[in-house]
């Protein structure tokens, strides 16, 4: 009876909580990696889309430095193959046609390729501008 007795105070794990406890390690582990893969997806984004908003942020401030920028449209392509689209146009023309300022809009949009998808941001800003200023034609290129 001793030896009965014995075996059934020996404490230990069955086969079958070990594979229990392994299969729920492994999924928890699974979902553990998808989560950090999903982060470092989102990280990316973030890095692109900052990197294209201070990009659109200093053209536009390039432009809006102008004295007088002409109404214009055009678009270039920069080093690192960001697509850039800008507009000037005039507005609010008939409310500001007595005043000895008119009102410009500057339309920037910056576009870029990440994988298959086409991604933009696009800023949009008025400036007055001195109706007497000589228009000093389309803003210069940044390097």
């Amino acid at each position: 009876m001793e030896n009965s007795e014995c075996m059934a105070n020996k404490e230990g794990f069955t086969l079958l909580e070990v594979l229990v406890s392994l299969a729920i390690m492994a999924i928890a582990v699974t979902l553990l990696l998808q989560l950090f893969s999903t982060n470092l997806r989102a990280i990316s984004l973030s890095g692109e889309m900052t990197s294209a908003s201070v990009r659109a942020d200093a053209r536009t401030r390039e432009i809006l430095d102008e004295l007088s920028p002409v109404v214009a449209s055009w678009s270039e392509v920069t080093e690192d193959g960001y697509r850039i689209a800008v507009s000037i146009t005039e507005v609010l023309t008939e409310r500001t046609d007595n005043l000895p300022f008119k009102l410009m809009e500057v339309s920037l949009t910056v576009g870029w390729t990440e994988g298959r998808r086409e991604k933009s941001v696009a800023l949009k800003t008025l400036k007055m501008v001195d109706r007497m200023a000589p228009a000093e034609g389309r803003p210069v290129r940044s390097p």
